[in-house]
């Protein structure tokens, strides 16, 4: 009889703005040998709540975000936002 499981594997990618981006791939495996793989990303901006996230994102954000960074990101999105409604 066949038995099935799942893995999961992190990628975290952190972008120049200081924006997190995770890649989650579910690997199912039968037997041992990988029959099939899903992915999912996920993107935390600086400033967003991170308690959920795998522990990680929660590092990183711990450390990259500082007050400065997340001000900076909030006024960069601020001024982009104005630009689009111009």
């Amino acid at each position: 009889m066949a038995t099935y499981s799942e893995r999961i594997e992190y990628k975290e990618e952190i972008l120049p703005n200081q924006v997190i981006q995770l890649r989650t791939a579910t690997v199912v495996l039968k037997d041992g040998e990988e029959v099939g793989r899903q992915y999912h990303r996920e993107v935390f901006s600086p400033g967003d709540d991170v308690t959920s996230a795998p522990q990680e994102v929660q590092d990183i954000a711990g450390a990259l975000w500082t007050p400065e960074v997340v001000a900076a990101y909030a006024d960069s999105t601020a001024e982009q936002e104005l630009a689009e409604e111009s």
